[in-house]
């Protein structure tokens, strides 16, 4: 009985990567430039939930409404953090890994490229008449003669020289190479993206944004209990804020009065009265879209504007229990607003508001509508609530959010659906004895962003080298000439050749150049 053996062998499994082995390859595959490309790619997708949802430190008035309109997704989004993008863990380790992998590309090349820089042109190769673009002609004057004014005028054209004298009948050479800042271009051109990334994160460590909301005749003084919603940096103190203060004494809106989009804003402006410190003397600015008021390292930006109800609630004792303007949201460029009134020092019950605000009201096919966002004809429709506002529990709670757990909606003594209709000046009673509100006029408000980002310059800066270091790598084109000069029964043989590493298509009219330059009276082409 015979046993056969099998006779294939099996592969050999490479060995395992050590821990230093591993950790080698992974730094080698995060400072490559193709992991730069990517994160760069992915941190300008990253960037684009920012500009679709709104965000906390820019606008909480908008985020609050998205909310309230959006309840399911809400807690999505919260989890994902898109409402802070800019802030969320994902988008920081994003950035972070960028800035290591630029580095990393950065600093090796860079010794590359001083090496480069450093180097001596290569030395002529054998037979220069194979490379793509070369000529020659024979010359009467000395192969030292020629070699002599081809470095004479190879260094004219910028070129960097390096000679190898012609010795009996062997042949002299000269190595020419100029285009070296085409790699400097490229490297600063990286360098200009870390600067840029730097630039942007010293602002958001050490500056901050916040939102406030400020009545057309009211004031607002540059300090942490004055904002609405404040985003401070990771490093922000309150010290480095200007100490400033400013007065809305008017705002001017220009409304379209007729045409496409009639009944919107073409403009506004804002008129201020600001002092830069408490001791300073007043002084006056036009607050406009785009044109922000400076003071020191601060920037306010005028980024909205509303109404704000005037109202008056009293309870069921008679006595007022609330009195004041109300800010009601803008839901579209009309002007269509919406708001909340919550009155929780009425007696005996606890009363809530909750409606819309009409600039220009009208009917439409029985449904009410704005027909533009001018006051034309303001008018207040709003459902009351009686019970517990729920103010007591702790919880904090949105000015702008009705919590109606504990809350029963107003009803006529019929059970039908009783709402408040209001236009300035009027008042209604709340069925029962619960009370009355009135509608007593209307005042404009701003809202208005102030924000400090230091080492904003830094980041001008990065564009700017980015800009440069672009037209660098663009413009600046890298090439080597040589030529080489012997001897011969008709004279000296010139061999003039050259190579352009960037691809460019005028190598031959740049040689043609050349050889005039170095040809003296007798010639011949080939």
């Amino acid at each position: 009985m015979s046993t056969s053996t099998d006779s294939r062998q099996s592969t050999p499994l490479p060995p395992e990567l050590t821990a230093r082995e591993l950790l080698r390859w992974s730094w080698r595959q995060l400072t490559s430039m193709r992991t730069a490309l990517v994160l760069l790619f992915l941190l300008a997708i990253a960037a684009i939930p920012g500009s679709v949802v709104p965000q906390a430190d820019v606008d909480a008035l908008k985020v609050s409404t998205w909310q309230r309109d959006h309840p399911t997704l809400t807690p999505v989004f919260e989890w994902l953090q898109l409402f802070s993008v800019y802030d969320s863990v994902w988008f920081s380790a994003i950035y972070l890994l960028l800035m290591i992998s630029l580095v990393g590309c950065i600093v090796p090349r860079t010794r590359v490229y001083w090496r480069g820089m450093r180097a001596k042109p290569p030395a002529a190769p054998r037979n220069l008449t194979r490379l793509p673009d070369s000529l020659t002609f024979t010359s009467d004057l000395g192969p030292e003669a020629v070699l002599e004014r081809a470095g004479v005028v190879l260094g004219k054209r910028g070129y960097r020289v390096v000679s190898t004298a012609a010795t009996g009948d062997l042949a002299g050479s000269v190595s020419a190479e100029k285009g070296y800042l085409r790699e400097a271009g490229n490297l600063l051109f990286h360098l200009s993206v870390l600067v840029v990334l730097a630039g942007f994160a010293i602002g958001s460590l050490f500056g901050y944004k916040g939102g406030v909301i400020v009545l057309v005749g009211g004031g607002f003084s540059n300090n942490l209990t004055q904002y609405d919603d404040f985003a401070p940096g990771s490093l922000f103190r309150a010290s480095s804020m200007e100490p400033f203060s400013l007065d809305i004494d008017s705002f001017d809106v220009d409304w379209l009065q007729s045409g496409p989009g009639q009944g919107m804003a073409r403009g506004f402006v804002s008129h201020l009265a600001y002092r830069e410190t408490p001791d300073a003397p007043v002084k006056r600015y036009d607050l406009k879209v785009n044109h922000p008021l400076r003071i020191g390292g601060t920037e306010v930006f005028l980024i909205g504007h509303g109404y704000a109800p005037v109202i008056t609630v009293r309870d069921g004792t008679g006595k007022v229990a609330f009195s004041g303007p109300v800010v009601f949201l803008p839901r579209d460029q009309t002007f269509l607003s919406f708001g909340v009134v919550k009155v929780p020092d009425a007696k005996p019950q606890q009363i809530g508001l909750e409606g819309l605000f009409y600039p220009t009201y009208v009917l439409v096919d029985g449904d009410p509508v704005t027909v533009m966002g001018d006051d034309k004809n303001p008018t207040l429709s709003m459902q009351a609530y009686l019970g517990d506002l729920g103010l007591d529990g702790g919880t904090p709670q949105s000015v702008y959010v009705l919590r109606k757990d504990g809350l029963k909606v107003v009803e006529k003594a019929d059970g039908s659906m009783f709402r408040l209709d209001l236009q300035p000046g009027q008042t209604v009673e709340l069925p029962g004895g619960a009370g009355s509100v009135t509608f007593d006029g209307m005042q404009e408000w701003n809202k208005l962003q102030i924000s400090r980002t230091p080492a904003k310059w830094l980041a001008l800066l990065g564009v700017c080298l980015a800009l440069l270091g672009m037209l660098g790598s663009l413009y600046i084109r890298p090439r080597r000439i040589w030529v080489r000069a012997r001897r011969t029964d008709d004279g000296t043989l010139v061999e003039v050749a050259g190579l352009d590493r960037s691809g460019g298509d005028d190598t031959g009219a740049e040689l043609e150049s050349i050889a005039k330059a170095l040809e003296t009276g007798l010639g011949d082409r080939s």
